[in-house]
């Protein structure tokens, strides 16, 4: 009996298919990421008319949605692709821009850290920019609804800068009901109440500041995350970690196919 041992590279089965099945996930979950989008479009009516996009004076987390669907998608697609077809292009592709966004993604801390109150003025504009186009998008509207109530806290720095938008603004000739209030997610609401009140910041600011401590959030929401930031160092930097070792373990998997790839294709 004569035994054949075979000196030919050839592509590992189990890189390949680890591969396949680490950008599957993504490659599902981007096409889920654009579906959400443009469904929240249709439910606004922007697909219908593109213009609406540039009439909003605030951010519409929206855009988000669809870039970061369009990018996991893509990466998605390219490493799904790239290794069932063991196409070195894709795949190269693949690794390079997971290495880009990595390297992206330490830049921004670093210079996060090292600009510290030029990124807070930012954030803090960013969201007085967004305060004024409140009542413009409702996605927006509930992403700030949202921050307030979970953070219990009203405005960018203090409930006055309310003051910003045209249906809360006390200084406008406007009858808007909403004069002089805060959102109702500025309100201190009772855990036993089984009813939202959405009315109930209606007319606040025209109250004396003392009453306001009995009624709504008084500490402003860059205040808030300020205070957040340091109890849940740990979680964050947990987070951070866990993102980096899996966009490694994709750079690791995609260099290890094209290298076993090119074995085979360019054995000389």
């Amino acid at each position: 009996m004569y035994y054949y041992r075979y000196d030919n590279a050839e592509v590992s089965c189990c890189y390949k298919y680890l591969m396949f099945s680490y950008n599957i996930i993504f490659w599902l979950a981007g096409a889920a990421f654009i579906a959400i989008g443009f469904w929240a479009w249709s439910e606004k009516g922007v697909l219908s008319d593109l213009t609406q996009v540039t009439r909003l004076h605030g951010f519409d987390p929206v855009w988000l949605v669809l870039v970061v669907g369009g990018v996991t998608f893509t990466l998605g697609f390219a490493g799904c692709v790239g290794a069932l077809r063991e196409n070195i292009c894709l795949l190269k592709f693949f690794s390079g821009v997971i290495g880009f966004i990595f390297f992206l993604e330490l830049t921004v801390a670093v210079l996060a850290v090292v600009f510290q109150s030029q990124v807070k003025d930012w954030i803090n504009d960013f969201f007085l920019q967004n305060i004024k186009g409140y009542r413009d998008d409702i996605d927006l509207q509930n992403l700030i609804d949202s921050l307030q109530r979970l953070n219990h806290c009203c405005g960018a720095q203090e409930p006055n800068d309310w003051d910003l938008n045209e249906y809360f603004s006390c200084n406008g000739t406007h009858r808007s009901r909403e004069k002089c209030g805060v959102p109702f997610s500025c309100c201190i609401t009772d855990p036993a109440d089984m009813v939202l009140n959405s009315q109930c910041g209606y007319d606040v600011r025209n109250k004396a500041q003392e009453i306001w401590n009995q009624q709504i959030y008084v500490r402003g929401c860059i205040p808030a995350l300020e205070d957040w930031l340091p109890r849940n160092l740990y979680t964050v930097a947990i987070v951070f970690i866990v993102i980096s070792l899996l966009q490694m373990v994709g750079i690791y998997l995609a260099r290890t196919l094209i290298s076993d790839i090119e074995k085979v294709k360019f054995p000389y």
